[in-house]
């Protein structure tokens, strides 16, 4: 089994709580627009990262993390990008990929907005997107998800309102 902490859209803060919800994490996964390369180095203080870039990220985070990321966890299948649509409206770089090699589960941000839903049309795919976790945006809470993978399967989901976006 492994714990997994998942954010997204630092824009370069990262909340002082999210040390004490991720500690027990395995792994964070960060679906882009870190901000710097100093969110990532706090957020391996926690646990080893894996990511993607986003929109606002320089080169030194391209450098290091892809623009797509694909991965087996305990025997389910990852696909994480940072813009990435949301079901039913898929942007069109992913699309493709989605149809014809179905994640188990699709994780991307940008949208700064919290959803957690199973695609029907996508073999039942479920779809990620945990918010926003930085101060910069339009949402109105900044959100972080923890959940366990364990023997192909997601469980113990845990959405984490860290508090209003101004806090």
């Amino acid at each position: 089994m492994k714990k997994i902490g998942l954010l997204s859209d630092t824009h370069n803060y990262l909340d002082p709580s999210i040390p004490d919800y991720f500690k027990e994490c395995d792994e964070i996964w960060h679906a882009g627009d870190f901000g710097t390369l100093t969110i990532a180095d706090q957020l391996r203080e926690i646990a080893p990262v894996f990511g993607v870039y986003g929109n606002i990220d320089g080169q030194d985070i391209r450098q290091e993390f892809p623009l797509v990321l694909r991965r087996e966890v305990e025997g389910v299948d990852f696909f994480m990008t940072h813009i990435g649509g949301h079901p039913g409206r898929y942007a069109l770089p992913v699309h493709p990929q989605l149809k014809s090699d179905t994640p188990d589960v699709f994780i991307c941000g940008h949208s700064h907005i919290l959803k957690i839903v199973r695609d029907r049309a996508l073999n039942n795919m479920l779809y990620l997107n945990p918010g926003a976790a930085g101060r910069h945006g339009f949402q109105l809470y900044r959100t972080i998800v923890r959940f366990d993978v364990d023997n192909g399967k997601l469980k113990n989901m845990d959405v984490v309102n860290l508090s209003d976006s101004k806090g």
